[in-house]
């Protein structure tokens, strides 16, 4: 019985054995080898008998077929120096002929080698037929092939597929010098066509992505970071333009625009049984090696490097990779982490050298590579400056050779250092511009293709159905810095309400959608605004002559007559709304209202809008406008309802006093504070920046620290007496975009109810993770009972921010080897709308740090000693 179940793996080492020319019992030692250890012994153990029979009779005409496409792939392996001789045979013919003979006399010894495999064990007169019937079968077809060539030499090929490059009438563009593997865009010298490992016009490989992360998380130069992805996107700008969109995405480990809601973020038990799987590794080894190397990437790729396959599968390409997380992202229901399972296995299977370890990051949601999205827009400034995509799509498609400056650095000698450096600058601010009206990459990649960098901010501007990542403002102390940092400008004050920033976009179609302050699309959470703007304040709502006049005078393109209200964009709060009390409730109340897929008859939980903005009307955008102006029209076009649609309270006035009352009662109103804007000077909407001609005055300015601070929960310490079996305090951490990584800033137990520390000790238990984060930033002498994954963020509130050797928050900054760290921190809410990368940067807290009174006068004091000392 056991010969039956071996002899198809004998079969199969025949046929390895005239594949590579080897002897069978070789083939044999290496198929044993290259296959797990867990395959062929179940193998072995899920085989019936009747399956076992059936495999041992004469072949089926699937696997003659099989043989058949073996014996005649031989054909194909042919001496280019033998293919033009036609008489005798040649030496190598001859040796192949001996090397025949040596084949058919060592598998007929390993027929009786395998019929020995039975030790002692009897078989009958059938089965013995029937393996007598397989070996002879095996050996006619072995004895009766055709003569086994040289293999063609792998340098011929590549000079004659060179040359065919070369001889194409279409284009002089030359074929890659680089092997399939051998790709490094940090070179001093890189071309873009030359250094690559691929083709015009074929498929970006997987492994150069791959190579290019590896150069990245090799390097803490930020200016080598952005080289060498930009000389990978130089690279696919020229030879693979179509997929520049994905290698973006891929490079900040997107699926696409933040606002279309594609995440993935794969737990770590799921890739650790699909790693299991592929790998033939058990589990208890992978976590072993996870608590030893603390990333599941570097596992995988530790792992891969030591798994012999004996078919090696097509090598992976970008957009393969791309698609297939983008199903693995889509995937719903039942079956759904089954699914998933199998297509991270195909993808594992395939995985060369370093890909394993990218693409498992990639599935976890961090790469961890210290590259941020802005080293990304200048990367592909830089890119497009050195190597006009434009240009090159324009050559290629007249079939003309693509000049010197479109691939090489001859711009540079040409303008001299410092026009090379200003023409970079002048490119990379309008790709960042017109990211910020446009966060979408094809649009913005499209646009190079075709027009070039120039202008392509006026291309790529704000339009109704892509959100903009919204303006910020400034903490303050009090009214005195205000009139100070204003400097006799006129400003308006404002409710600051305490609620969830809502961007409300009316689209040409007439739908409504909303999206949050990170670009998530919250339309589903808010059926009941998008229904009242639609029902009662759109429904016939017309601009006003007055409105009409003034949006024609900001742009002659919109014609005076037209009065119909078309498109929009609003910058506004959603707040709790309590309908019986006519009034604002507490953020607290709104955090209870479910996050998606609301029905209107469901709700419990009312909201109100308060626009306090407009940025775009009616085809026109208004971000370029003073305040002044973007208020009018706000007050001129949309009508008020009462509870469900309302304009932001405000107050003109420089009086101080005016100011004071003001701020009372937007505190008796449930909101937090003032906002004071600008209405003139400096007044346009600044997209995505925190800017300080916007100032946020919050009743508890007088406090210490000026603002709140968002920090990630990334760690747990035990309570002790009534706080016992639960955690008692929580290690908090700020962000670096930058460096990618949390530095701990502080531990908090302060501000927590007994059932908020029940509530959240519950939660975080499914996030508890066996050892700290390799991107987390701390000090040895301050480790918790208990890491956590970083899923959390929360409102803290401090008394001031000191130097601390005890934390990393900041570190080098402030002072040369130690951090920052809060001085009584005290815990306020938890902050379902912001993201663990949307935390508090560590920018930030040393910016907070050096704004404080008592920093403030100390730097006086030291420059006033600096002076006197001369």
């Amino acid at each position: 019985m056991l010969v039956g179940r071996l002899t198809p793996i004998c079969s199969l080492s025949f046929c390895i054995a005239r594949l590579f020319r080897v002897s069978p019992s070789r083939s044999a030692v290496f198929l044993r080898n290259s296959m797990p250890q867990r395959s062929i012994q179940s193998y072995f153990s899920t085989r019936s008998d009747e399956t076992l029979q059936h495999a041992s009779t004469s072949p089926s005409s699937k696997q003659r077929k099989k043989r058949r496409v073996l014996s005649e792939s031989d054909y194909s392996l042919e001496n280019s120096q033998s293919s033009s001789k036609m008489g005798s045979p040649s030496k190598s013919e001859s040796s192949n002929s001996d090397c025949h003979r040596e084949i058919l006399k060592e598998t007929s010894n390993q027929a009786c080698t395998d019929k020995a495999v039975v030790e002692g064990k009897s078989m009958s007169s059938d089965r013995q037929s029937q393996i007598d019937r397989i070996e002879k079968h095996s050996l006619v077809k072995l004895k009766n092939s055709p003569p086994l060539k040289k293999r063609r030499d792998v340098s011929t090929t590549k000079i004659e597929s060179t040359t065919v490059l070369k001889e194409s009438p279409k284009l002089e563009l030359s074929a890659s010098n680089a092997s399939k593997n051998d790709f490094d865009p940090s070179k001093e010298s890189f071309d873009p066509v030359k250094d690559a490992c691929w083709r015009l016009n074929e498929p970006v490989p997987y492994i150069a992505f791959a190579k290019t992360l590896e150069c990245i998380e090799g390097t803490s130069s930020r200016l080598k970071i952005i080289e060498v992805l930009s000389n990978f996107y130089r690279s696919v700008g020229v030879l693979s333009s179509k997929e520049l969109p994905i290698c973006i995405y891929m490079s900040i480990n997107r699926l696409g625009p933040s606002y279309e809601g594609l995440e993935l973020g794969i737990g770590e038990s799921l890739l650790i049984k699909a790693l299991t799987l592929t790998t033939g590794a058990s589990n208890i080894r992978i976590k072993s090696e996870l608590n030893r190397l603390g990333d599941l990437g570097a596992v995988a790729e530790a792992i891969k490097s030591r798994q012999q396959t004996m078919f090696k599968p097509k090598p992976l390409t970008l957009q393969q990779v791309f698609e297939r997380l983008k199903k693995v992202a889509l995937m719903v229901g039942n079956a759904s982490q089954t699914k998933k399972v199998k297509l991270i296995q195909s993808l594992l299977v395939a995985c060369r050298e370093c890909e394993a370890k990218y693409l498992i990051r990639s599935l976890q949601g961090k790469l961890r590579i210290g590259l941020a999205e802005q080293s990304v827009l200048v990367a592909l400034g830089q890119a497009v400056a050195l190597t006009p995509f434009h240009s090159v799509q324009a050559l290629l498609a007249d079939g003309q050779p693509l000049t010197a400056n479109v691939l090489n650095t001859s711009l540079r000698a040409r303008s001299g250092a410092e026009a090379w450096k200003t023409y970079c600058e002048v490119v990379v601010g309008h790709v960042k511009q017109a990211y910020a009206q446009c966060p979408n990459y094809e649009k913005i990649v499209h646009s190079l293709l075709e027009d070039g960098p120039d202008d392509v901010h006026k291309r790529c501007c704000i339009i109704p159905g892509i959100p903009i990542r919204p303006m910020l403002a400034h903490p303050t102390h009090g009214v005195t810095e205000v009139f100070k940092r204003f400097d006799q400008a006129d400003f308006t004050c404002e409710y600051k309400y305490d609620g969830e920033r809502a961007q409300v976009h009316l689209l040409l179609d007439g739908s409504v959608r909303i999206y949050s302050r990170n670009q998530e699309d919250t339309t589903s959470k808010y059926p009941d605004i998008v229904n009242s703007l639609v029902d009662s304040v759109l429904k016939n709502t017309k601009l006003t002559d007055e409105a009409c006049k003034l949006l024609s005078s900001i742009d002659i393109t919109a014609h005076e007559e037209n009065s119909a209200l078309t498109t929009f964009i609003l910058d506004s709060e959603a707040v709790a709304w309590d309908v019986d009390a006519a009034q604002i409730l507490p953020f607290q109340v709104l955090s209870t209202r479910k996050r998606k897929d609301v029905q209107e008859e469901d709700v419990k939980v009312r909201v109100c809008i308060y626009a306090f903005d407009l940025l775009y009307l009616n085809g026109v955008s208004l971000t370029e406008q003073p305040f002044r102006k973007r208020r009018e029209l706000l007050r001129l076009v949309f009508p008020t309802l009462p509870g469900k649609f309302m304009l932001a309270t405000s107050l003109d006035s420089s009086d101080t006093d005016e100011i004071a009352r003001f701020m009372d009662e937007s505190i008796k109103g449930n909101c937090e504070g003032l906002m004071l804007k600008t209405l003139d000077r400096g007044a346009t909407y600044e997209i995505a920046k925190r800017s300080r001609n916007w100032l946020k005055l919050k009743k508890d300015y007088l406090e210490g620290v000026g603002d709140t601070l968002d920090l990630v929960v990334i760690g747990g310490f035990h309570g002790t007496g009534k706080r016992t079996g639960r955690y008692g305090g929580f290690l908090l951490a700020c962000y670096s975009p930058d460096d990618e990584e949390y530095q701990t800033i502080c531990k908090v137990g302060t501000g927590l109810k007994d059932e908020d520390l029940a509530k959240l000790s519950d939660f975080f238990k499914d996030h508890i993770i066996p050892s700290a984060k390799t991107y987390y930033q701390y000090t040895k002498n301050l480790q918790p009972d208990h890491w956590f994954e970083p899923v959390q963020v929360w409102e803290v509130k401090a008394a001031d921010i000191s130097i601390s050797p005890a934390h990393k928050a900041a570190a080098g900054m402030a002072d040369p080897e130690k951090g920052l760290s809060l001085r009584f921190p005290r815990f306020l809410r938890v902050r379902e709308d912001k993201k663990p990368e949307e935390a508090t940067t560590a920018a930030q807290v040393y910016e907070m740090y050096r704004d404080q009174e008592q920093i403030k006068n100390a730097d006086k004091l030291d420059e006033a000693n600096e002076e006197g000392f001369y």
